[in-house]
């Protein structure tokens, strides 16, 4: 038997054409009160609100594999799976482009000040005044952060012929050499950038790289564009910039009173969205009432291809399991 846990209407479709009747499917998560349900199972695919952890893996005693759909596992007991012999894979990316494509979607939309153009086209008003936008080539990209998706961004910009100063605080020199990024320290990215945009993970070192205190190294004619967590930029900082013309505009797909996400796929969980309200908490924002800010409801991975891209590589990892082939094993399993 293959379960899992989880589940949403629109994954009943694929998984059943993957599994047939192998597979088992439930759409709450795995604890130690409901886990009976498993006691067949022999390979677990489960999201991140199911703990897996000894209670249940004792009431599993035929499991051989778990595949999270999901980048992070931190829901899993490692230790005690390496320590039973248990498979584990997760998803270790799927919208490193979807992000990436959000993140110039927001770029151009504020370049070319196309809401509002939209907007007065709508009301049949065919006047370009006050529509007057800004060419991207040959400015300078400030990208906060080289990893798959700060990449992606990158050979976008290039696309636009924009050039490229990078911080991050491990270098990737082939990038660099490929897409022609120079690194700088990040005071310096953030003096020189056009278009500054943040590609960082949530960490205590990342918390509100742009604030009060350095916000003002920013151009006044610099747009900042968040498309990685809230808690990157400072707020109440980001406000004052914007009303006080210290910086031309903002576009952000996230915003710092948003709950904690650790995974996006979280968004479109019935799970999630039984415990928050994103309309309420977002509805009292100030960002909200900027003419120069667009804000998107935290819906950068949001694309089909990336959804169905979590699932698609779950079932993967799943088959490729069953041929002796094991893919996309945790850190901790790959080492092994």
């Amino acid at each position: 038997m293959i379960l899992f846990t989880e589940v949403e209407e629109w994954e009943i479709e694929r998984i059943l054409g993957a599994f047939g009747d192998e597979a088992v499917m439930i759409p709450e998560h795995l604890t130690e009160k409901n886990v009976h349900i498993a006691y067949d199972a022999r390979i677990l695919s489960t999201f991140i609100y199911s703990v897996v952890n000894k209670a249940v893996l004792d009431a599993m005693p035929r499991l051989e594999m778990i595949a999270t759909r999901s980048t992070g596992y931190d829901h899993i007991d490692l230790d005690e799976c390496l320590r039973r012999g248990i498979t584990v894979s997760c998803v270790p990316r799927y919208g490193d482009v979807t992000v990436a494509e959000h993140t110039f979607a927001l770029i151009l939309a504020i370049a070319k000040k196309l809401v509002p153009a939209v907007d007065r086209t709508r009301r049949g008003e065919f006047s370009f005044r006050d529509l007057r936008g800004f060419d991207l080539a040959g400015k300078t990209l400030g990208l906060v952060g080289t990893g798959k998706i700060g990449l992606n961004v990158a050979k976008i910009a290039r696309g636009f012929s924009m050039e490229i100063a990078a911080y991050d605080k491990f270098p990737n020199e082939q990038a660099a050499a490929e897409l022609g990024i120079i690194y700088l320290p990040y005071d310096d990215v953030l003096g020189r950038a056009d278009v500054l945009t943040y590609h960082v993970p949530e960490t205590p070192e990342t918390f509100h790289m742009l604030n009060q205190h350095n916000i003002g190294l920013l151009k006044p004619t610099c747009i900042v564009i968040n498309t990685a967590r809230g808690s990157v930029i400072e707020t109440r900082a980001l406000v004052r910039a914007l009303s006080e013309g210290l910086v031309a505009g903002a576009g952000l797909d996230v915003l710092e009173e948003e709950p904690v996400v650790r995974e996006e796929r979280e968004l479109v969980s019935s799970l999630f969205q039984q415990t928050h309200n994103l309309e309420a908490i977002l509805s009292g924002q100030i960002l909200l009432r900027l003419n120069n800010v667009l804000i998107t409801p935290h819906n950068a991975f949001n694309t089909n291809e990336a959804v169905l891209r979590i699932l698609d590589t779950s079932i993967e990892n799943i088959r490729s399991f069953v041929v002796g082939q094991p893919v996309n094993l945790v850190p901790v399993m790959a080492s092994v």
